[in-house]
């Protein structure tokens, strides 16, 4: 796909989504099929992604990244997205939700520590707010909670549904803070693989993304360092809802890549397959889909850039309200929701393949559900959009 032709680039820009789609199918679309079937996880593949310049895409040279933008982090994983989505959701929840979030909120010593074993794939990372109890409403019903003793703060708790949360070593988690009252108080802090009283309690096994590793964490007084805690005792809400929105500006290009995929599979299944003597491109219900297809798949391209550059200008402590929150709700509301019909209309056109599991296109069906849930379900997405609509 030529996105040049949609939307400019830099020529930086340009050329990282090129390279990236030349390393993802080299290097990342062989292993999908057994990542899918066995939910296995190559133990070497951050260090190998962090060798190859593809971590701390936004974080800058001095301290091991790539020093580039949150647009050219959007387009590598669009780009490893077409290829193996389960790679990609493991590497924005290591390289956007935790390296991103942490140096655009650490403090200089924090960073120094953390950013660049994050940035080589020696230490992979993770985010931790999802809890048993808590989804939709992450805030009001977290029960997650740090109490402050001296210097350091005592986390009891337990984590669920978290990306990376098996094989991490770094966790990016949020807990109730005490003296909140009515209002709950937030801190964000970073806890180590090795904290004591942290554990991984279970790997969970899931319909999509599998290979990439979902787990439940569990607190039982694990004791962190105060001098762990991002932002401040104040800034932990800030922190957490900023991250939101750059997360959701993310998640669109993961669904972009799967759409273009989705697409180019189906163009070359119409062109194949052959029925009553002609290819099954012949035929005009199948023209008309793969027309649609396309029609979608361009549109969301250009929502996805568009706001992308938007969220590259939000500075830490910002999000969280205003157009970007309302922009980014939409764009991946947008593009999840334009995924599955894009999905939907490709696995029509495989016909039985399509329902076949071992397939390709069976695969990124499989995938698509977890994009209207994730970052905030398409419900939540709605009701930012409408509360910041009405606001104005």
């Amino acid at each position: 796909m030529d996105s040049a032709t949609i939307v400019e680039f830099s020529v930086e820009e340009q050329q990282i989504l090129d390279e990236t789609d030349r390393f993802a199918r080299g290097e990342l679309y062989p292993l999908a099929p057994r990542m899918d079937r066995d939910e296995w996880w190559p133990a070497d593949l951050f260090p190998r992604l962090g060798a190859a310049g593809y971590l701390g895409i936004t974080i800058p040279e001095a301290y091991g990244g790539v020093g580039s933008t949150l647009v050219a982090s959007g387009l590598v994983l669009q780009a490893i997205s077409r290829w193996n989505h389960a790679v990609g959701i493991s590497w924005v929840a290591h390289d956007n939700l935790c390296l991103d979030n942490l140096f655009r909120n650490g403090n200089e010593e924090q960073r120094r520590r953390y950013v660049p074993a994050l940035c080589r794939g020696t230490s992979v990372g993770a985010l931790a707010l999802t809890e048993p109890g808590a989804g939709s409403d992450a805030i009001g019903s977290m029960r997650t909670t740090a109490r402050r003793e001296g210097d350091r703060y005592i986390l009891n708790g337990t984590k669920l549904y978290i990306t990376n949360g098996p094989i991490a070593d770094v966790y990016i988690v949020y807990a109730r803070l005490d003296g909140g009252g009515d209002k709950p108080r937030v801190g964000a802090f970073i806890v180590d693989r090795g904290c004591e009283g942290f554990s991984v309690a279970q790997k969970l096994s899931k319909m999509g993304f599998r290979g990439s590793q979902t787990g439940e964490l569990v607190f039982e007084q694990c004791a962190v360092p105060a001098s762990n805690m991002l932002g401040g005792e104040n800034g932990g809400i800030a922190v957490l809802m900023g991250g939101l929105d750059v997360e959701r500006a993310m998640i669109a290009p993961m669904c972009l890549g799967i759409a273009e995929r989705a697409l180019a599979l189906s163009i070359d299944y119409a062109k194949t397959r052959r029925q009553f003597g002609q290819p099954i491109g012949s035929f005009q219900m199948i023209r008309a889909k793969l027309a649609d297809m396309y029609v979608w798949v361009e549109t969301m391209r250009s929502f996805t850039y568009r706001v992308l550059r938007d969220a590259a200008q939000v500075e830490a402590g910002g999000g969280g309200r205003g157009e970007i929150h309302k922009l980014t709700a939409a764009s991946v509301m947008y593009a999840a929701e334009t995924l599955n019909k894009v999905l939907n209309d490709a696995v029509q056109i495989h016909g039985g393949t399509g329902y076949i599991w071992e397939t390709e296109i069976n695969r990124l069906y499989r995938a698509n559900k977890l994009l209207e849930i994730g970052a905030g379900t398409t419900e939540v997405r709605k009701l930012i959009i409408s509360d910041e609509l009405l606001n104005e």
